[in-house]
């Protein structure tokens, strides 16, 4: 299978110029700041013209393959703040693509084109204090009133949520249960009874913002509603896929990296009056993790091009969700332990990246909710 051309390795190129040029000057900076200029970086990403990569050139996509994707999302994951490859994730693949599988014309016109622009932040809402994991049972209500739905609740853990200027919104339109009569609603920031009730300190990726927004008696026209009224649960699951192979794709960048980092720091690092890496334990737990991401690497690639033949791709999805996540921490504890005391101080970039790593575990679908899928999937699950 031949995925990448010398087109995707310039494209590689480009993107990784640019993440060195734009982005890891001001990494301290937006660590320590607990955010990130959105609409600066965002509008910059746009000019490069990757914020819609494989979506519809009508609303300024770049209608390319998925192995775009997945090398975008390997050079943001080498980023040294992935806080802000995550926000960028978010941006193309958490947020957006419901919009552009389902959404009307005129929505896309509205706020699709300039979220592909990078003139509009967006942000997605589904996590609820009282409904995570379990999508399903999401209490965020929108009433009906003429062409108006008025909405009531809250979400919470929501990347990007105090700079957004919309929100793909997950709301129950309808008294039925579990996962019946759900809906996804384009909700404007600036709508009235819109309020960012707070912003979260969390233990990593700090770089980007983390709000928890509530509704109060807010009106959106029925006509933000994207896709089918009461269709929104099923949406959202495939906007899930998505929305795992990102931060897949963006775990192998990450892994690489640390690794990288960590062979060179062990290579300079002298005690007993030799290098580090010249114990061979040390050089064999790198390349044990190594063949481990690569693995996967070549696991996403499949993917990629699977996705871009238009197959199912739920299991990949949820493989590589998985995989990704576990592995991380590995490699974390092992980078971090190999840079020994140093490593544990918490500016250093290894205390960070262990921080960092620790949310692919739960964010986007928890380990156990990976699991529980590939069990129903695989036949190994008694109802």
């Amino acid at each position: 299978m031949t995925l990448f051309t010398e087109e995707h390795d310039l494209f590689r190129k480009t993107l990784r110029d640019f993440v060195e040029r734009e982005i890891n000057p001001h990494a301290e900076e937006w660590e320590q700041a607990g955010t990130f200029p959105a609409h600066e970086l965002f509008a910059k990403l746009g000019d490069l013209g990757v914020l819609g990569l494989t979506y519809d050139p009508a609303y300024g996509g770049g209608g390319s393959d998925y192995g775009y994707v997945a090398i975008m999302a390997e050079e943001f994951g080498r980023m040294p703040c992935l806080g802000v490859a995550m926000a960028i994730g978010v941006q193309t693949d958490m947020a957006t693509p419901s919009l552009h599988r389902f959404g009307s014309h005129e929505l896309k016109q509205k706020y699709l084109a300039p979220a592909i622009r990078g003139e509009h932040v967006a942000a997605v809402g589904v996590t609820e204090p009282d409904a995570g994991s379990d999508v399903a049972g999401i209490r965020t209500k929108g009433v009906r009133d003429g062409d108006e739905w008025v909405i009531n609740g809250s979400k919470t853990f929501i990347t990007s949520g105090t700079q957004a200027d919309w929100v793909c919104l997950l709301v129950r339109t309808s008294e039925e249960g579990g996962s019946r009569g759900i809906s996804q609603i384009i909700v404007p920031t600036d709508t009235p009874g819109f309020q960012v009730s707070g912003k979260l300190d969390k233990l990593g990726m700090r770089s980007s913002d983390t709000a928890v927004l509530t509704f109060d008696d807010m009106r959106v026209p029925v006509s933000n509603t994207i896709g089918e009224i009461g269709r929104g649960f099923q949406q959202q699951m495939s906007q899930f896929q998505d929305e795992r192979m990102i931060a897949a794709y963006q775990m192998v960048g990450a892994m690489e990296y640390a690794l990288e980092r960590t062979a060179d720091y062990l290579k300079q690092r002298i005690a007993f009056g030799q290098p580090l890496m010249a114990n061979q334990h040390l050089a064999y737990e790198l390349a044990d993790l190594a063949s481990e991401v690569d693995l996967l690497k070549y696991y996403n690639y499949h993917a990629a091009a699977a996705q871009t033949r238009g197959d199912d791709i739920t299991r990949f999805a949820t493989v590589a969700k998985l995989r990704s996540a576990r592995l991380a921490r590995r490699v974390a504890d092992v980078c971090l332990q190999f840079h020994g005391g140093v490593g544990y101080i918490g500016e250093t970039w290894t205390a960070r990246f262990f921080r960092d790593t620790r949310l692919w575990s739960i964010g986007g679908g928890a380990d156990e909710i990976m699991l529980r899928t590939l069990a129903r999937m695989g036949g190994f699950w008694a109802e």
